[in-house]
């Protein structure tokens, strides 16, 4: 588990009243940073919420992607896979291990696919897509 430093000088700025239009910029920005779509093979389009590795919440059931964000904000997929278990927890260890494995620092979570079933198609069509910018060798998947 991650700690944070909280910098009260921060909270404090954060309390002043900032302009409409930089509260308009602000979160257009975070929704953008906040979800990212990607398709598959069929060109079906998946959307996916966006989160730091070490800020993940605990994860139901879900299809995720572990990708490397370099510093000029492009994205690398490292693996492909999806979350079995009922616990939350338990898909969360599962995510932050691996994750730190490989060196992704974004976890991305496609929540829609409703059954076990569906996740592994969404899973493989994700991974047909050849959804990574860049020829790889072997993209990691889950296999359940």
């Amino acid at each position: 588990m991650g700690a944070r430093v909280i910098q009260l000088a921060e909270i404090r700025a954060r309390r002043t009243a900032p302009s409409p239009d930089h509260i308009v910029l602000s979160n257009a920005a975070e929704r953008n940073d906040r979800f990212h779509f990607w398709s598959g093979a069929s060109g079906q389009r998946y959307v996916h919420t966006v989160y730091d590795l070490l800020a993940c919440p605990e994860i139901p059931a879900a299809n995720f992607l572990l990708v490397h964000r370099d510093a000029s904000g492009r994205r690398t997929v490292l693996a492909i896979g999806h979350l079995k278990h009922s616990s939350g927890s338990l898909n969360l260890a599962e995510l932050r291990h691996r994750g730190a494995r490989i060196g992704a620092n974004e976890v991305h979570v496609h929540l829609l696919a409703p059954s076990a079933q569906e996740r592994r198609l969404v899973e493989l069509d994700l991974r047909a897509g050849r959804i990574d910018s860049e020829p790889v060798e072997r993209i990691a998947a889950t296999r359940h």
